[in-house]
């Protein structure tokens, strides 16, 4: 297992990279010796060595040696290679991490005061440059916004307790980089790094339940407490500093244009276990974070601020409100400062004790406790003013200001909580009302017309529609719980911790009504005799597939054509949030369909609010794969046309990105700050109103490309009878479904239709069987379609590859899927589908779409080979591949005898299931990809 899986680069840095991979490889030999025996690794070593040279060069009778060799593996042995290639992915993954941030500490290092590319620096030194001035800029701050929401889809196939050894191990291999240590202290990293690994290979991979949807709660607050309560301010820092040094003179503290959202307790779309009570939990518990947070952060500035009042003179304020917490707050005689002359100790052991009794239910409304973040920032700022009164300037600005800032962020509430459920449940809901109340008794079979004209007069009606004295059943009791949980919340927690409601499937005006409707039955939202109009939770809807997006624009029109809904965005201070799915909009109509529609979509409903005056807030539902609009965060952000930021953005974190993204500090801090600088590149550029000409042009095209495209697309997916047949056969669809990553179930219904199956398994079972289909599939055709083999035309294609951004985005997100994809391997899953005349059939228009799409790209590109334009992902792709080969024809072995077995009267084989999960848990940590 020691073998280099690096970069060709022979620069010192990767040099790192390859003593981390070597290392970690042999500490992983000797444990698989020390458990196994010196057979187990001789054994992974053959494999390896086969598919290494099988990547070398195909030859058929390689090939054949290659699956002999697999499939003659014992079982006993078989489950323990399994796991030898899984883990040492794991490794490797661990390396690539921490190496991105030693790169980042190498180029500050060597580059002295030079800025790093994609840094905040870098975006601040060009508005500098460009002559912006400071109003320029303050106006860009002012309209910055991005929200990152966590969700909880199910696709993070990593256990939290590994994700704990994984830290471990981390933060052990960065030691490796200090020079000071000794050979004795090496000696012992290293036997402690064994020691981590021994845990790793001793620690169930697989989970032996699904989680609840507290324990996805908990899994998703694992980061807000690891790495962004304390890098997310940091950012905020470097911001502010690089705008001191590049516009001097001016007090900057920037706008709070950067935070996070959750999904996780709220998202109840398919998910019968996410209740009104699992929502307040939630809140409770993410209260209970940032409460336990600030406790820990003032109990250091206790320790930290031991200035004495008999050296330095303290402001009046500080101590006139120490005198206040006296007559109001008791704290126990063993946690009170006594010495009077620290006076910031004293003032702190309050603050401490009101803070904790934020938690307290039986002291609400009292004099003793935080009403809401706001007075306990007062504090921090009387804290603050004095500080710097005795000069005390650097602790102030490296304490105080950072916790701040923190309050400002996270609240009491950690991270505003959005509510998401399908449109269906409201209209099933406000069936069995309307019935109840002898007002219609068929409001499904009403047109959209009358339905819009019944829900406005209700709208508008300052009566009640339901009773407590009627009874409902389950599902429409729950249904109006959920609203009355969400005043109750904003009451208890602030209004910030709920703001959004998101409607899944969002097909007519009417279902953006119909939550409006339950949202005025607890108060949510209020007309007043007076006329003014209060409303404290958007319905936000969520167009999801290709006819939805290309209806958006006029369902959101007829809505703001209605008066009581354009006074309820009006109080909303003229902002309405609209959020666009990525997922089922490709699973829909293809990867080019769906980004140009989507493109259509996000251009046609700016122009049109714009209008009304209406700022848009895009929610964009970016997966973690590239099937579901998955790519690095600061390129999902450039991605959106400029002038469609407006109100500011939001973009789902889901799944596997989570983990990657925000385990490690450094990490996580690179990947914000990146976000940031491209936000500030679209804010500029959205200051460019010119248009090419050409763009008129190549936006034809590309309309027809997509056209081409979708008709391929839907072709193979919706009109060929077998191939939904194929799909389930041919991929780990449904054993995927055994694997207990997520609360949610696989699919929305209890049902086997296409339309019903989640976005999340198509992509992830592709994924498995290194198809990658909903990633590239039609792109060929679609692309085809105008060049016909015309010179002219090529070259037509090549300047939009150059100059025309969603085309650059577009191809380059293709070169990504078609270097992950591996048709060879997925022609053995194939095999597993018993039809064989429907097999070459639907396989075989795969094969010619991937071996088009591929060459077209090249001859776009000009490329020889695929991702030649980024090297490096190009070479880690290339040599990653041998090691997840093994697992992939592993698992296609497994599949067959495990179907095998349940075709038969046999008992189920629980190892046998237990091994496929465990390919794929390795595969997905090989590709670095699940849904």
């Amino acid at each position: 297992m020691t073998e280099l899986m690096v970069t060709a680069s022979k620069g010192s840095s990767n040099n790192l990279l390859r003593r981390d991979v070597r290392f970690l490889g042999n500490i992983l030999g000797e444990v698989l010796v020390h458990h196994s025996g010196q057979e187990l690794l001789d054994k992974v070593e053959k494999i390896r060595e086969l598919s290494k040279s099988l990547r070398a060069i195909y030859l058929p009778d390689l090939h054949e040696e290659f699956k002999r060799e697999i499939y003659s593996l014992d079982p006993e042995i078989r489950h323990q290679v399994i796991r030898a290639f899984a883990i040492y992915f794991q490794l490797v993954n661990i390396a690539e991490q921490n190496h991105r941030i030693r790169r980042k500490r190498d180029y500050e290092r060597s580059a002295g005061e030079a800025a790093q590319p994609g840094s905040i620096e870098t975006s601040v030194q060009q508005l500098k440059e460009q002559n912006f001035s400071y109003e320029d800029v303050q106006a860009f701050l002012q309209n910055l916004s991005l929200e990152l929401v966590m969700t909880a889809h199910p696709t993070e196939a990593v256990r939290r307790v590994i994700l704990d050894i994984h830290k471990r191990i981390a933060a052990d291999v960065m030691k490796l980089d200090d020079p000071s240590l000794t050979f004795r202290e090496r000696e012992q990293l290293r036997e402690k790094l064994l020691n981590e690994v021994i845990t790793l290979w001793q620690t169930d991979e697989l989970r032996d339940r699904k989680p609840t949807v507290l324990d996805e709660v908990r899994n998703g607050m694992y980061y807000f407490h690891e790495t962004l309560f304390h890098v997310l301010p940091d950012v905020y820092g470097e911001l502010e500093r690089c705008l001191d040094i590049y516009y001097p003179g001016h007090d900057w503290h920037v706008p709070n244009y950067l935070r996070f959202g959750s999904w996780i307790g709220g998202d109840r779309d398919g998910n019968p276990s996410v209740t009104a009570n699992v929502t307040w939990q939630t809140l409770q518990m993410q209260r209970k974070l940032a409460i336990r947070e600030y406790h820990a952060i003032l109990v250091e500035l206790i320790h930290m601020l031991s200035f004495s009042g008999s050296i330095v003179n303290v402001t009046d304020e500080l101590l006139e409100s120490i005198e206040r917490d006296r007559e109001t707050v008791t704290v126990e005689a063993k946690a009170n400062w006594h010495n009077d002359n620290e006076p910031y100790r004293v003032k702190l052991t309050y603050m401490i004790r009101k803070l904790d009794n934020v938690l307290d239910e039986d002291k609400k409304g009292q004099p003793d406790r935080y009403a809401d973040p706001s007075e306990l920032i007062e504090e921090l700022k009387i804290i603050d003013r004095s500080l710097r009164y005795h000069h005390a300037d650097y602790v102030a600005d490296s304490a105080i200001k950072k916790l701040v800032r923190q309050v400002e962020l996270f609240g009491f509430h950690t991270a505003s909580l959005d509510i998401r459920q399908h449109s269906q449940e409201h209209e099933k809901a406000m069936t069995e009302i309307l019935h109840s109340m002898n007002i219609v008794s068929n409001y499904p079979e009403l047109s959209e017309d009358d339905k819009v004209k019944l829900l406005v007069g209700l709208l508008e009606d300052p009566r009640p529609l339901t009773t407590p004295y009627q009874t409902y059943s389950d599902g429409t009791e729950e249904c109006l719980q959920v609203y009355r949980t969400v005043f109750e919340a904003q009451n208890e927690f602030g209004r910030n911790c709920i703001g959004s409601y998101l409607i899944s499937m969002a097909e007519a005006s009417s279902d953006i009504l119909e939550v409006m409707v339950f949202a005025k039955e607890v108060g949510l939202f209020r007309k007043h005799s007076d006329g003014t109009v209060v409303c404290t939770l958007q319905a936000v809807p969520l167009f999801e597939t290709i006819g939805d997006l290309q209806a958006a624009s006029g369902i959101m029109k007829r809505l703001f054509d209605i008066p009581i809904y354009r006074e309820a965005v009006k109080a909303r201070n003229d902002q309405q949030e609209i959020m666009l799915g990525y997922s089922d909009s490709s699973k829909d109509g293809g990867v080019v369909a769906a980004n140009w529609e989507l493109r259509v979509a996000l251009n046609e409903i700016t122009e049109m609010a714009s209008s009304y005056d209406i700022k848009l807030k895009f929610f964009h539902g970016r997966g973690g794969a590239l099937g579901r609009g998955g790519m690095p965060l600061n390129r999902s952000i450039l991605a959106q046309p400029p002038h469609t930021v407006g109100a500011g953005i939001k973009i789902t974190e889901q799944g596997e990105v989570l983990s990657s993204r925000y385990s490690l500090r450094g990490i996580a801090y690179r990947s914000l700050e990146q976000a940031t600088s491209a936000l500030l590149t679209s804010a500029v550029a959205a200051t460019d109103t010119s248009y090419m000409e050409e763009e008129l042009q190549w936006e034809d095209i590309a309309r027809n490309i997509s056209e081409a495209s979708l008709n391929k697309y839907q072709d193979l997916i919706f009109r060929d009878p077998d191939f939904l047949s194929f799909f389930k056969e041919a991929t780990p669809l449904s054993e995927i479904g055994e694997l207990n990553i997520g609360s949610r179930p696989s699919k929305r219904k209890n049902s086997d239709r296409f339309e019903d199956l989640r976005a999340i398994p198509w992509v992830f079972a592709w994924t498995q069987g290194r198809y990658l289909v909903p990633a590239w599939y039609a792109a060929g055709t679609g692309i085809q379609s105008f060049y016909q083999g015309k010179a002219e035309n090529l070259e037509v294609l090549k300047k939009m590859y150059a100059s025309f951004p969603f085309f650059t985005s577009l191809i380059d997100s293709l070169q990504m899927a078609i270097a992950k994809a591996d048709l060879v391997i997925a022609k053995e899953y194939a095999s597993m589908y018993g039809d064989e005349e429907s097999r070459t059939r639907i396989f075989g228009l795969i094969e010619e779409e991937f071996k088009l799409t591929k060459q077209l790209i090249l001859d776009i590109t000009g490329q020889q080979e695929i991702l030649d334009n980024v090297p490096v992902i190009q070479e880690s792709i290339r040599l990653r591949n041998p090691y997840v080969d093994p697992l992939s024809y592993l698992q296609v072995q497994l599949l067959n005898e495990l179907r095998t077995l349940r075709d038969s009267a046999e008992p189920e084989d629980q190892e046998m299931l237990r091994e496929v999960l465990l390919t794929i848990n390795g595969i997905a940590a090989g590709l670095r990809n699940t849904g």
